[in-house]
């Protein structure tokens, strides 16, 4: 009885497994319930041993089973580094996805800081193989970088210290000392269209004590960037309405064509199933409202 109870267990094993590997195909259009047991943080299946085309992007970090990605390590709800040394938030799990539908584990991913200024050096030079940071597209860093996406849409906003009643919108900033990150969209537009003195830095947290010591009298950036701060420090407040749409794609390497038409593939599946909905919910989404996700610009 144990032997032939031993021989209908291998065999129900056997008939498992090769219904798994049967289901395994071409991931040119990928599925967000994969065929592995969810992984990492965010609990993403893991596509087994998917099939791309010979000498893509995409073939290459699927056979290494290692992606390097580039994003935020400092700023709450879409990537702020952990004590155990990695970073947690929406972009960090929308860049675990894309990894996921490589056949690429979460424990064989490589995070890299990588802040405003240097995403396009990182992406030209190598460093990283995908940027999720923030990223808003626009047709300046078009010209070097390609983008897939948008897989959200932010707005760029103001934030002042509680106690502040004098600034209500940008226009409230002519002439006054503000903290942006140097190379962004936000510190640019801040300058240029409402004529604010730029406090320029490298990492938005470094603009925090600044706003807290009267250093500047506002801290701008996207509105979510900055909600993750209001979140953490009660002392600060968000004034006024988003006056910009701030599109965050994935930045890929220019003419990196297929990776990005792939990319853009498994942000409509995720879309289409709940895993966006999902991700977010566990990540922003617990101090933000869920948005719709935004319309694909394939291009």
């Amino acid at each position: 009885m144990r032997q032939a109870r031993f021989t209908l267990a291998v065999f129900v094993v056997a008939v498992a497994g090769a219904l798994t590997l049967n289901s395994c195909g071409d991931s040119s259009k990928t599925s967000s319930t994969g065929n592995a047991e969810a992984n990492g943080p965010y609990q993403l299946a893991v596509k087994i041993d998917p099939k791309f085309e010979a000498g893509s992007t995409m073939e290459k970090l699927s056979k290494a089973k290692k992606i390097t990605i580039g994003t935020k390590f400092d700023q709450p709800l879409f990537g702020l580094k952990g004590p155990d040394g990695k970073p947690r938030g929406f972009d960090v799990a929308i860049g675990s996805l894309v990894a996921s539908r490589l056949g690429i584990p979460y424990e064989n991913i490589e995070w890299v800081e990588t802040v405003s200024l240097n995403r396009e050096p990182f992406l030209q030079q190598g460093r990283v193989d995908i940027v999720v940071a923030t990223y808003t597209i626009n047709d300046e860093r078009k010209k070097v970088v390609d983008f897939a996406g948008p897989y959200y849409e932010a707005g760029q906003s103001i934030m002042v210290l509680k106690s502040n009643t004098d600034v209500k919108g940008p226009e409230d900033l002519r002439g006054k000392p503000v903290c942006s990150v140097e190379g962004s969209t936000p510190a640019a537009r801040i300058v240029k269209d409402y004529g604010a003195n730029l406090v320029a830095t490298d990492a938005y947290s470094k603009c925090l004590e600044p706003l807290r010591n009267g250093q500047v009298i506002a801290v701008t950036t996207d509105n979510v960037i900055l909600a993750g701060f209001v979140d953490q420090n009660p002392e600060f407040k968000l004034v006024g309405e988003p006056f910009t749409k701030e599109p965050y794609g994935i930045g890929v390497k220019k003419n990196d064509d297929k990776l990005r038409a792939f990319i853009n593939d498994v942000l409509e599946d995720a879309e289409k199933d709940g895993t966006w909905k999902r991700l977010w919910q566990e990540t922003a989404g617990k101090v933000l409202p869920t948005p719709s996700p935004p319309v694909l610009a394939r291009y």
